[in-house]
């Protein structure tokens, strides 16, 4: 049973990994060495995380690329249903 309409994955990095951390999103693009503007839509839920982006995001933050994934097929999959 999918979760009720599940979090992007966005808002996820935005309130549980930049904020805590006091990190900006120019500063956190740096440090993944992703384009702001890229990051900026993933935090806004314009865009979707990639496989690459899970990577680095798994590596920066001491977390899974497949939870990332899980969290992006997630909410698409609630969307498109």
């Amino acid at each position: 049973m999918l979760m009720h309409n599940p979090p992007h994955p966005g808002m996820v990095i935005k309130e549980l990994c930049l904020e805590p951390l006091g990190l900006s999103v120019t500063d956190a693009a740096k440090a993944l060495s992703l384009d702001r503007k890229m990051l900026s839509c993933v935090i806004k839920g314009k865009i979707g995380v990639t496989p690459e982006m899970a990577v680095r995001l798994s590596i920066a933050f001491n977390t899974s690329s497949e939870s990332w994934l899980n969290q992006q097929i997630k909410h698409d999959l609630w969307h498109a249903e």
